[in-house]
């Protein structure tokens, strides 16, 4: 269910796989993404038992509507309106709230400054990431007070650069806007790699503390991956600050 768990400082950084939950196939078993067409009563129980498992109140993670942008949003609490804005990253300076970002195949950037008390949750795409997700998500972390350099940043199971096949034209177009995303899958045909980018980004940004996960999630049967499967269910990353 939580595949990796990491607190450093005050600071918690979890990423799940799809095992542990109650969803039928095809989005069998942890699936957390609410429009993916699952039961809503399936969704709600996996977001329960996953909170439980990292001794989170459920009514206090914070999800996005996602629509592969650079929109940011500051948030308290959990949305108060029936309809979640459509943003991409969330940042909070409220500590014990959980951020949430859903992925599977894109990459899940979580980010926190603990001594400033401040977290973040990012989706970054190939399209986010070309429109710039991740500076922009640093940008409204240090308007609130964070320093770059106390940051610390995780990136969770995503897609490999050796397996995100592209067009050439499309890898030159990403690899000239974010330099460091250029690859080439292992069978020799043009990729991009999303997860270089971003840090790519992050250390441009002067983002030193850095980690990233080495879970490829079309290889990877124990991960979604809409590139691989197309109906699926989503993974989570969750950031929040004791």
């Amino acid at each position: 269910m939580i595949r990796q768990h990491e607190t450093l400082s005050g600071a918690h950084f979890a990423f799940t796989d799809r095992w542990g939950g109650v969803s039928a196939a095809p989005y069998e078993q942890l699936n957390l993404g609410g429009a993916v067409g699952d039961d809503p009563a399936a969704v709600r129980a996996n977001r329960g038992l996953a909170a439980k498992a990292l001794a989170l109140d459920p009514e206090r993670v914070v999800w996005m509507n996602q629509v592969h942008g650079r929109e940011t949003a500051v948030v308290d609490g959990p949305w108060t309106t029936a309809e979640i804005p459509a943003v991409d990253a969330i940042v909070t300076v409220r500590r014990g709230l959980a951020l949430a970002v859903l992925t599977a195949d894109c990459t899940p950037v979580l980010l926190a400054d603990p001594v400033a008390g401040i977290a973040a949750a990012a989706h970054a795409g190939r399209p986010g990431l070309v429109a710039g997700i991740v500076p922009a998500t640093v940008e409204a972390m240090v308007a609130l007070g964070a320093e770059p350099s106390r940051i610390a940043a995780r990136t969770g199971p995503a897609v490999c650069g050796r397996c995100y096949e592209v067009p050439a034209a499309m890898r030159d177009e990403v690899a000239a806007a974010v330099p460091g995303t250029w690859s080439e899958t292992s069978w020799g045909t043009p990729a991009v790699d999303v997860t270089a980018g971003v840090h790519a980004q992050l250390d441009a940004l002067g983002v030193r503390d850095r980690q990233r996960s080495v879970v490829c999630t079309l290889e990877s049967d124990d991960h979604y991956s809409y590139r691989r499967d197309r109906t699926t269910g989503r993974l989570a990353g969750y950031v929040w600050l004791d």
